[in-house]
């Protein structure tokens, strides 16, 4: 009988911070933030209620970048701190925010997935970084899609229709750019630590 070997936990890129709570603090606040800003770069289209925006790219690089518990701590802080009425969902929107709903409870369940094939390494290599990053993205779109079709009351095609196929090539055009910027940022690190 063979067994599947599970890789043992890596350090993500958070891990080289100070492990000081106040440092912690400061992680998850910014990869908040990150959401927050990245959610006003929003661009309506007329045949979707979803905006294109950059939060999906905050996942990928918050979640793969903070670990599983910073980034499902981040997103989740994102999260509540925009039901609760801070203005900084796409739009300056807070509170329930709809058909969207479904994408901000993706974020989290993705940063956290995210976070955890990170700490197993799939963030260093350019290819291994692009496939989690577009699962990461399908995690997003699926939880999304989903409530969207409950939310509207629409079949799955129109779902789909609305919520996933205006953002394909978008979504990989940023999956490629954080797929890129991981592993970059690694062997920038690697380059300092060896001078």
């Amino acid at each position: 009988m063979s067994a599947i070997s599970i890789p043992q936990p890596r350090r993500v890129l958070a891990d080289l911070v100070s492990r000081s709570a106040l440092a912690e603090i400061a992680l998850i606040v910014g990869g908040a933030a990150l959401m927050g800003a990245l959610a006003q770069i929003s661009i309506h289209v007329n045949f979707t209620p979803v905006p294109i925006t950059g939060q999906t790219l905050g996942v990928m690089l918050a979640g793969t970048a903070l670990g599983w518990r910073r980034a499902f701590a981040a997103m989740g802080l994102y999260v509540g701190a925009g039901l609760l009425g801070l203005p900084w969902f796409a739009d300056h929107a807070s509170g329930y925010v709809g058909a969207n709903f479904g994408y901000l409870i993706g974020f989290i369940v993705a940063g956290a997935a995210l976070g955890w094939v990170a700490s197993r390494g799939a963030d260093r290599n350019v290819g291994w970084a692009f496939v989690a990053m577009a699962v990461g993205d399908a995690i997003v779109f699926l939880i999304g899609v989903t409530w969207l079709k409950y939310d509207l009351h629409v079949s799955v095609a129109t779902a789909i229709s609305f919520g996933l196929t205006p953002f394909v090539w978008g979504e990989l055009i940023k999956a490629g750019v954080a797929g890129v910027a991981l592993p970059s940022s690694w062997r920038l690190v690697d380059r300092t630590t060896k001078q």
